[in-house]
């Protein structure tokens, strides 16, 4: 083949593959909504789901609580699962695995039923949320590994702000469990998505080897590793914090300051907007500013929002005075939490992604489940709750940044 031939054959071959990559990085950020999916599209139907079944708002939120603890142990078993057996497989069961679990939400007779469909429907979903970010540390390094989180983030922030619209949408002319129809079928077609545009990202060569005990042993280093869990630390406090938030705005916002369902999922939407935006600067400034300077910015802003959203409540400066804090939160949110997880999973080998990027998920879902009760067991009769969970968390998460992370070295 002639010098001219060979140069001809690589201009269509890189097209082609930044074309494929490209539909991979939709697929990937589809993949990634799983969890606003299946957090964010039912918000507006829990006191719906509070009436019907005849319950207190404390045991509906434990549906959200258990979903969250399956996301959880889902990571926890797929991640290393992922590092061992390859991403493809894992990922089509995880994916197919939802969309059954979907299904058994919709057709729950009684909340403690629709809590343990919850629990499987959250591990199946994690299984999906934590091969995706391996995935991306299996194809890119260092700062790039930020600007693609915050891509995705772009992608999977269209989530927060189209499932609450869509679910009160839904609710206007079906019940709750229709909601849960209407993710089973997502599921449907992100399970075609994947089988049609995602291949194996981890050749057989670089895959770990060992069982249960290689598996703990990777997650005792990982525990051990003071940058890492800083990072793992900051960014999974500050994701409790916004479950907080998610689970006890919708009871704030719609029976404390009156909102309608469809007027919740737009200041929902309001607030995903706020943390998109920010989350494409922070990826835009990634490669100019160090991830560890955007983080302590963005906790920064997230903890100044959390004094307005207390003073708020404290004050009594109604809907909109609220609405405002929580905006402000989630401007911080955005270059928080991509950041965090681009530092934590940059600062590990490839071969051991699955495992770093299960144990950040571990962090953030099972921080995420406790901190979702709280609210509704403090009372939903005023925001004042609501905030001081989100501003206790706040502080924790600046203070493990401070204490535990390393930003001079990123």
């Amino acid at each position: 083949m002639s010098v001219a031939e060979i140069a001809t054959s690589a201009a269509v071959v890189q097209p082609e593959r930044k074309s494929r990559r490209g539909v991979l990085l939709l697929i990937l950020g589809a993949l990634s909504a799983i969890g606003p999916l299946s957090i964010d599209m039912y918000l507006p139907a829990l006191p719906a789901i509070t009436s019907e079944m005849l319950s207190g708002e404390a045991q509906v939120q434990l549906t959200l609580t258990a979903c969250l603890i399956g996301v959880s142990l889902g990571q926890v078993i797929a991640g290393p699962t992922s590092d061992v057996r390859g991403r493809r497989a894992p990922l089509m069961i995880g994916v197919a695995g939802f969309m059954v679990a979907s299904l058994l939400c919709a057709f729950a007779p009684s909340v403690p039923m629709l809590i343990v469909f919850r629990l499987l429907q959250g591990m199946l979903g994690g299984a999906a949320l934590v091969i995706v970010r391996a995935v991306v540390r299996d194809l890119y390094d260092g700062a790039a590994i930020a600007r693609i989180f915050a891509t995705l983030m772009l992608v999977s922030g269209l989530a927060p702000i189209l499932a609450p619209i869509a679910g009160a949408q839904l609710l206007a002319f079906t019940s709750w469990r229709g909601v849960f129809v209407a993710l089973s079928i997502a599921g449907l077609l992100l399970l075609l998505a994947v089988v049609a545009g995602v291949r194996e990202t981890l050749p057989a060569e670089q895959r770990e080897s060992g069982g249960l005990r290689h598996t703990v042993s990777t997650f005792w280093q990982l525990l051990r590793d003071r940058s890492f869990m800083g990072y793992a630390l900051t960014g999974g406090l500050a994701f409790a914090a916004m479950f907080g938030y998610i689970s006890g705005s919708p009871f704030v916002l719609q029976d404390v300051y009156g909102a309608t369902p469809q007027q919740y999922s737009l200041i929902f939407g309001l607030n995903a907007f706020a943390l998109i935006a920010t989350s494409q600067l922070g990826g835009r400034l990634s490669g100019r500013v160090r991830p560890g300077l955007l983080v302590r910015a963005g906790l920064g802003v997230a903890l100044l929002g959390a004094a307005l959203l207390m003073t708020a409540a404290l004050a009594d400066l109604g809907l909109w005075g609220i609405v405002s804090g929580l905006i402000v939160i989630m401007l911080g949110q955005g270059l928080v939490l991509p950041g965090t997880g681009a530092l934590a999973l940059g600062s590990q080998p490839a071969q051991v992604a699955g495992s770093a990027s299960a144990l950040t998920g571990v962090l953030q879902f099972a921080l995420g489940a406790a901190s979702a009760p709280l609210v509704g067991l403090a009372g939903t009769g005023s925001a004042v709750p609501m905030a001081c969970v989100m501003l206790g968390l706040f502080i924790c998460s600046a203070l493990a940044f401070t204490i535990l992370g390393r930003t001079k070295v990123r």
